[in-house]
C-alpha cells in the first residue's frame, strides 16, 4: 500500500517551505522514523519522518521546489524492501532482463550494494549482476572493487591527468559563484529592510565598567559550573537579568505597536540573537523575568546547540518583547543593531576592551564595553531610551543590585 509523503503543516506565519534535502533516493529502504527529507522554512528547517517501515517509492516534489502545507512531497510503498523489484523479476523474467537497461541502476541496485560502490568510486552499470533478473548484489560490487584494485599501474595515471585538466587559478583571475540565498537569509534581509523603512529608528549608546562582573565570573564560575550540572557562568545572563529590571521601570521599551495601538506586555519574552550555519535565528527566553541566571545560561547554550544541529522550532523563536544581540563575540567594538519588528527596541553588547578612564581624578585601566540601544523613536523616547541604559549601566557595574532588587 502506497502512503502519501505531506510537508508538515506550517504555522500562520509561514505561508509556504522549499524542499531543501532529500535523504532518500526511490528504491531506498526507509524505517519508520526515519528521517525522509528536509524542508526549509524562513524561520527554520522543518524535518519529514517516515511513517511506516517500508521503500520510497517516487519523489514529487525536488529539492528547489517550493511547497505549501500539507503538499504532496512524494510516495513511500508501505512493508515492501529493497528486495521487492526482484520478487517481480521472477514472475517475469523476460520483462526484468529488459528493465535495467531502461530504469537504470536505482531498480537493479540493493541498498548495501549501491552504498559499497559509492564509498568505491564503481559505477553500478559498469558491474553485471548475478542476482536474479540482472540484480547487482553487494558480492559482485566486493568482486569489482577487487577487480579495481589489481587493475594494470597505467590506469591511475590517467588520474593526474584528469586533475590538471582543472586550470590552475592565476593571480588577477575574475572567479565568481552564483548560489541561491536561503529563505531564513532572504526573510532576515525583507525584515531589515521592513525595519528600516517603516520605523523612526535611532541609537543612543552607553559604556559599562565590566570589571565588577568579571570579578565576581572569575571568583564563581567554577563553584557555579559544579553546583548547576556543567552550566558555565557566561556574561548573557548578567545583561539577561539587566534587562528584565530596566524594562520593568521602562515598560514602553518593552511593549510594541500594533496599527494605532501600544502594546504593552506584562512579561518579559528576550530574544536571543544566534548565529547558525543559516544564518541569524533570534529563539526566545520565556518569562526571563522569573528565570535565575542557571537557567538562563542553561537555555541559551541549548538554543546553541539546536541553532548549530538546525534544530530550533517555530516555538523557539516565535514571539519575543526585546532583543539582545552580542556582536562582542566576533569582535564588534560598537554597532547599530536593526530593531525586530514588531519589537520596539534591541540592545546590542561589543567587544570588552581595556581603555583608560579617569576614576575619582586618576587615570584607570578598565575593561570597558559600548552598549547600543536602537529603538522606535515613534513609541520610545530619547529620556526613556538614556534612562533604560543607564538602569542596565548601573546594574550591571554593581551586581548585588539584582539580587537585592534595587
Amino acid at each position: 500500500m502506497a502512503i502519501e509523503i505531506k510537508a508538515p503543516t506550517f504555522p500562520e506565519s509561514v505561508a509556504d517551505g522549499t524542499v531543501a534535502t532529500w535523504h532518500k533516493k526511490p528504491g531506498d529502504a526507509v524505517k519508520r522514523d526515519e528521517l525522509i527529507v528536509d524542508i526549509e522554512t524562513d524561520k527554520v528547517v522543518m524535518e519529514v519522518l517516515a511513517e511506516a517501515d517500508g521503500v520510497l517509492a517516487e519523489i514529487v516534489k525536488n529539492e528547489g521546489d517550493t511547497v505549501l502545507s500539507g503538499e504532496l512531497l512524494g510516495k513511500l510503498n508501505d512493508g515492501a524492501t529493497a528486495a521487492a523489484p526482484s520478487q517481480s523479476a521472477a514472475a517475469a523474467p523476460a520483462a526484468q532482463e529488459s528493465a535495467p537497461a531502461a530504469a537504470g541502476d536505482e531498480q537493479i541496485l540493493s541498498p548495501a550494494a549501491r552504498k559499497l560502490a559509492e564509498e568505491n568510486g564503481i559505477d553500478p552499470n559498469s558491474i553485471t549482476g548475478s542476482g536474479k533478473g540482472g540484480r547487482v548484489t553487494k558480492e559482485d560490487v566486493v568482486a569489482a572493487v577487487e577487480a579495481k584494485k589489481k587493475a594494470p599501474a597505467a590506469a591511475p595515471a590517467a588520474k593526474p591527468v584528469a586533475q590538471a585538466a582543472a586550470p590552475k587559478l592565476e593571480a588577477g583571475d575574475r572567479v565568481e559563484k552564483r548560489v541561491p540565498m536561503t529563505r531564513l537569509r532572504a526573510k532576515v534581509a525583507e525584515r531589515l529592510v521592513e525595519a528600516q523603512s517603516s520605523m523612526a529608528m535611532l541609537t543612543t549608546f552607553n559604556e559599562v565598567n565590566m570589571k565588577p562582573i568579571m570579578e565576581l565570573r572569575s571568583k564563581y564560575k567554577d563553584l557555579f559550573e559544579k553546583k548547576h550540572d556543567g552550566v558555565r557562568l557566561g556574561f548573557m545572563s548578567f545583561f539577561v537579568k539587566a534587562a528584565t529590571e530596566a524594562l520593568k521601570r521602562q515598560p514602553g521599551v518593552n511593549a510594541s505597536i500594533d496599527g494605532s495601538d501600544i502594546v504593552y506586555h506584562g512579561y518579559q519574552d528576550i530574544g536571543v540573537a544566534v548565529s547558525s550555519d543559516r544564518g541569524l535565528v533570534v529563539p526566545v527566553l520565556r518569562n526571563a523575568e522569573h528565570m535565575s541566571l542557571a537557567e538562563i545560561e542553561g537555555t541559551i547554550a541549548a538554543f546553541g546547540k539546536k541553532a548549530k544541529d538546525g534544530k530550533l522550532t517555530i516555538e523557539d523563536m516565535t514571539g519575543g518583547t526585546f532583543t539582545i544581540s552580542n556582536g562582542g563575540v566576533f569582535g564588534s567594538l560598537l554597532s547599530t543593531p536593526i530593531v525586530n519588528p514588531p519589537q520596539t527596541a534591541i540592545l546590542g553588547m561589543h567587544k570588552i576592551q581595556e581603555r583608560p578612564m579617569a576614576v575619582n581624578g586618576q587615570v584607570v585601566i578598565l575593561p570597558m564595553m559600548y552598549l547600543a540601544l536602537s529603538y522606535d523613536h515613534r513609541l520610545i523616547d530619547g529620556k526613556e531610551a538614556v534612562t533604560f541604559l543607564v538602569t542596565m549601566k548601573d546594574l550591571l557595574e554593581d551586581p548585588a543590585r539584582l539580587l537585592l532588587d534595587i
